[in-house]
């Protein structure tokens, strides 16, 4: 097939699986084919099937995955949905295929990889602009992907990275310096971005960053 499959997670919403369809759209847009693939008890089964992962937007992850009690803000993804991710983000990175993670699915790759999260970042941080429904900047910093430069995105997130991951490395933040993206410096793609680049994708760095990931998973084929 000459196209690369990606496949995305999905969230849990009672007795159905819940995905919003920009996911699917931009990874058409980027070259890609977009397969749904639902939270089973053994994520080895997709593992020949795909040639990237897409961790998508949710809830929160449970904070007892990085040494913390949940606090009253705090909404979680199903424990199904955040177990079926975190062992199939370790797979996949086993065969060295790219992984893109959205919102969330930062939030999680950062946790996997020992960092911290900020619960709710209005009462643990100084924060200065609106990250829960508002665009604001981002400043890209130095990387191997992207061009630096500011760029506007969305937000809609009330938690963000606190403690970096091991291995990780930001190189986008926002106005009060929240981490808003980062990268892993020796894999071949493994990226995660707090904003929704799927929503936006008339965006330069939206199209750039879903063409770039495409093109990684295609190197896997």
């Amino acid at each position: 097939m000459d196209k690369p499959i990606i496949g995305i997670t999905a969230d849990i919403d009672d007795k159905y699986l819940r995905l919003k369809h920009g996911y699917c759209e931009a990874v058409q847009l980027g070259g890609g084919i977009p397969v749904l693939i639902p939270p089973v008890n053994n994520p080895v089964i997709y593992l020949d099937v795909i040639d990237g992962l897409l961790i998508s937007g949710g809830a929160d992850l449970d904070p007892s995955y990085y040494g913390e009690a949940m606090a009253p803000e705090a909404k979680l993804v199903p424990k199904q949905r955040s177990y079926f991710e975190i062992s199939m983000l370790n797979e996949i990175m086993d065969l060295h295929k790219p992984v893109f993670g959205i919102c969330y699915g930062m939030q999680l790759i950062n946790v996997v990889f020992g960092g911290t999260l900020y619960q709710d970042i209005c009462s643990a941080s100084a924060v200065e602009i609106n990250h829960r429904s508002d665009n604001h900047l981002v400043a890209v910093t130095e990387n191997r992907f992207f061009k630096k430069g500011a760029f506007s995105v969305n937000s809609t997130h009330h938690q963000a990275v606190k403690k970096l991951g091991e291995g990780l490395s930001a190189f986008a933040y926002s106005p009060d310096h929240l981490i808003e993206a980062f990268y892993k410096e020796d894999y071949n793609f493994l990226i995660g971005v707090q904003w929704h680049p799927e929503r936006i994708m008339e965006s330069e760095l939206s199209l750039s960053l879903f063409q770039n990931f495409i093109k990684a998973a295609s190197a896997s084929e």
